[in-house]
């Protein structure tokens, strides 16, 4: 795997006011991500966890500036230029839109239902000015043959497809300008189990075939555990913990990535063992609380916890293993595969 970064974001903020009365007067703000710092390697797959609500999705739509970041840098990298996509403006996003793409979480909500495949796939090359129509058009039908699909479908509406192979065309449209870096937000939530693995195998097949580096947003750790290379925990609009996958699994260092762990359900019903729901509910991100965002939920909360915020900091011998948790180095959290014991 390649050393060189392509994506550095640094302290970034998105913060949703919150008005109230006639005269629609600001009030507070919604901390819906709440200065995040991280970088992505060329050629991973890193994945971004967490709770309904903890700010993922606001993360990766802000990166690509769907969303008007409220502060910080997003440093992207794409060859040996550098731009910070929080400064773009119009122009500038749409010469990058070549280099980043989106695919969305809802294969029901994200597709023209007026547009056939074929126009659906080869829009971006539109947009773009690039090639002829017939060109577009051999173009769309090479990647759905490449997400599994038929270049003799193009012709068909989205309402004629079942909800993995709509996936599967949103897909094929996010590579059609052969982009570098991909931001995948929950692509298979909204799919059933055995229709979940079959996307998620197409985008691992995709990731080699066309040399791509995804952030990979999901709620479930079970989704991203064999598609990711690396793993960010978020929790309230902070990172709380950044490991290897194999790692986090078998040893995490942060009590609500156990938690999360703990919640996995178990396939096998003879280890006779129930999965651990995580008590209470994410706080309100407009008021959150002091001290560890965590700690009004963490059963290992002192009032350390209570008062003072842990800096996301890698552990004793190693660095690369990061969390926020004042206890990291004395805590013995449960991983993946504890779960079963007993």
């Amino acid at each position: 795997m390649s050393a060189k970064t392509i994506l550095e974001v640094r302290n970034l903020k998105k913060y949703f006011p919150i008005q109230k009365g006639v005269f629609r007067r600001v009030v507070g703000h919604v901390k819906a991500v709440d200065g995040l710092d991280f970088v992505i390697r060329e050629g991973e797959c890193v994945g971004l966890v967490g709770e309904s609500g903890c700010g993922k999705t606001t993360a990766g739509r802000s990166i690509i500036r769907l969303l008007d970041p409220t502060e910080g840098e997003v440093l992207f990298r794409p060859g040996e230029q550098e731009v910070d996509m929080a400064k773009l403006g119009k122009d500038g996003l749409k010469r990058i839109r070549q280099e980043m793409q989106f695919i969305f979480q809802d294969p029901f909500a994200s597709l023209n239902p007026r547009m056939t495949v074929g126009r659906i796939v080869s829009e971006p090359l539109k947009i773009q000015g690039i090639g002829t129509q017939k060109e577009r058009m051999s173009r769309a039908g090479a990647l759905l043959e490449k997400v599994g699909l038929s270049a003799s479908q193009m012709g068909r509406f989205p309402h004629e497809f079942s909800g993995g192979q709509r996936q599967r065309i949103g897909i094929a449209r996010s590579l059609s300008l052969n982009p570098r870096f991909v931001i995948c937000d929950e692509p298979v939530s909204a799919l059933d189990v055995s229709v979940q693995a079959q996307v998620l195998n197409v985008l691992k097949d995709l990731q080699q075939d066309f040399s791509l580096t995804y952030l990979f947003v999901a709620h479930d750790l079970s989704v991203v555990e064999h598609i990711s290379d690396r793993i960010f925990v978020m929790y309230l609009g902070k990172i709380v913990e950044i490991a290897d996958s194999q790692e986090l699994y078998e040893s995490p260092r942060h009590p609500y990535t156990e938690a999360l762990l703990k919640a996995i359900p178990i396939a096998d019903p003879k280890l006779g063992r129930r999965r651990e729901a995580l008590e209470g509910s994410v706080p309100d991100p407009s008021n959150p609380p002091d001290g560890c965002n965590f700690h009004t939920r963490c059963r290992y909360a002192t009032d350390l916890c209570r008062s003072e915020e842990p800096v996301l900091q890698g552990q004793q011998g190693n660095p690369e293993h990061q969390a926020s948790c004042h206890y990291q180095n004395e805590l013995q959290l449960a991983g993946y595969m504890a779960r079963g014991a007993g």
